[in-house]
């Protein structure tokens, strides 16, 4: 009869050492802090899915904020300035290249006056 193949731990005790420095505690790692690009659309979204102002279907984010406004719903004024400003970030290159030099001041100025009489 054969003996049946025993691994060495079978026969002696596995003895893990302590370290020389004892026990370290580790501290449990940040979560990360989010990007400020990724808080403003966070934001955004919270804008969209919240019912209190109106229904979001076929209308931009600007014309329900100000139909919102319009019609007493108080929403929040930081998202019309996120609006604001993601519409002039995206624009402003359109005028850079359509117009001249001389004229893409007054483009721009243009710009924010149509931006605030929304129709």
């Amino acid at each position: 009869m054969t003996t049946k193949r025993r691994l060495i731990t079978d026969s002696y005790r596995v003895v893990k050492r302590e370290r020389r420095g004892g026990k370290r505690e580790r501290s449990p790692t940040p979560p990360p802090t989010p990007e400020p690009r990724q808080e403003d659309l966070q934001k955004l979204k919270q804008f969209d899915l919240d019912w209190r102002f109106g229904p979001c279907t076929g209308i931009s984010r600007l014309q329900r904020w100000e139909r919102a406004q319009l019609h007493g719903l108080s929403p929040p004024q930081e998202i019309k300035e996120l609006l604001l400003q993601r519409y002039h970030l995206l624009y402003w290159p359109l005028f850079i290249t359509q117009n001249t030099h001389c004229l893409c001041l007054h483009a721009y100025q243009k710009l924010l006056k149509w931006d605030l009489k929304w129709d």
